[in-house]
């Protein structure tokens, strides 16, 4: 990967991070596990997504932050020679599970 998101690492690191067992890097190890014996594709996409219904908060934070952590173990084990993507999508297909109560003229959402 090319860019100032370069991940240089000494070999003592690399050695630390193919032991380790923080989740991150297992899950990045997963990824790897399933091209074992093929060819990565051109790019190794990394989604994820949030629902925009009420007021943001750590949670909406949080599932973007955890694929970011995946990803960046997985440029570390990898040596950051496949190159990768974050796709991140918001989308309004949750249920409105009640109405915010900050929200004006609530009762005209009540319908819906």
């Amino acid at each position: 990967m090319t860019g100032s998101n370069i991940i240089d690492l000494n070999p003592e690191m690399l050695a630390a991070a193919a032991e380790s067992k923080a989740w991150p890097f297992d899950e990045a190890k997963k990824i790897i596990a399933r091209y074992k014996g093929k060819d990565f594709p051109e790019t190794v996409l990394f989604e994820t997504g949030y629902g925009p219904s009420g007021l943001p908060h750590i949670g909406t934070f949080g599932e973007v932050a955890r694929t970011t952590m995946v990803r960046h173990a997985f440029r570390v084990l990898t040596q950051d020679k496949i190159k990768t993507k974050l796709l991140c999508f918001s989308d309004d297909m949750d249920g409105m599970r009640k109405i915010p109560e900050n929200v004006p003229d609530r009762a005209a959402l009540e319908p819906y």
